[in-house]
């Protein structure tokens, strides 16, 4: 656990902004490079470049609902969500390090995306994997990736802090 508190809120904030700008970095360049409706192979048939406007969430999800509920949804919710989760990052003093890392990615996708939605009221999504029939993705961006980066590490902190919590619980049984 990272114990020096303004240590512990310089990596979290490096890492929030490290993801947010690796998103936004790239997003702008499809932007730029990218004509909607391209689809730039870039890696035998497996790996595609494209620019689509999301003004949904995740596949699109919300796209056509009424501009308030959308709004609501797409906007006050995950924002209100947004700042609830870094306040427990930098409030939480005895978070370890996979918790916090988690966050942390999660965080800066999901700042990323929701930048977007403010600014250009869409999502800019451009990447797409297609496997052959083994797997197959919607069309996603670095933010996506962060989330799910951060979903990772959390799942396994919990994973961890599960096992550590049954270690506990058997030796005070003992």
């Amino acid at each position: 656990m990272l114990q020096n508190r303004s240590f512990r809120i310089i990596i979290i904030l490096l890492i929030v902004f490290a993801n947010i700008g690796c998103d936004q970095v790239s997003k702008k360049i499809a932007r730029e490079s990218i004509q909607p409706g391209d689809k730039i192979e870039v890696l035998n048939d497996n790996l595609f470049l494209m620019n689509v406007e999301n003004s949904g969430a995740f596949l699109s999800a919300g796209a056509n609902l009424p501009k308030v509920i959308k709004d609501i949804l797409l906007l006050v919710l995950p924002l209100v969500m947004l700042i609830g989760a870094l306040i427990y990052l930098f409030v939480q003093k005895n978070l370890p390090k996979l918790g916090m890392i988690g966050w942390s990615f999660v965080i800066g996708g999901g700042i990323g995306n929701m930048y977007d939605r403010i600014k250009f009221g869409s999502v800019t999504d451009f990447l797409f994997i297609d496997l052959g029939g083994i797997f197959r993705t919607g069309v996603f961006n670095m933010a996506d990736v962060s989330i799910m980066v951060g979903m990772g590490f959390l799942i396994l902190y919990f994973i961890n802090d599960s096992r550590n919590q049954m270690i506990t619980n058997e030796e005070e049984s003992n």
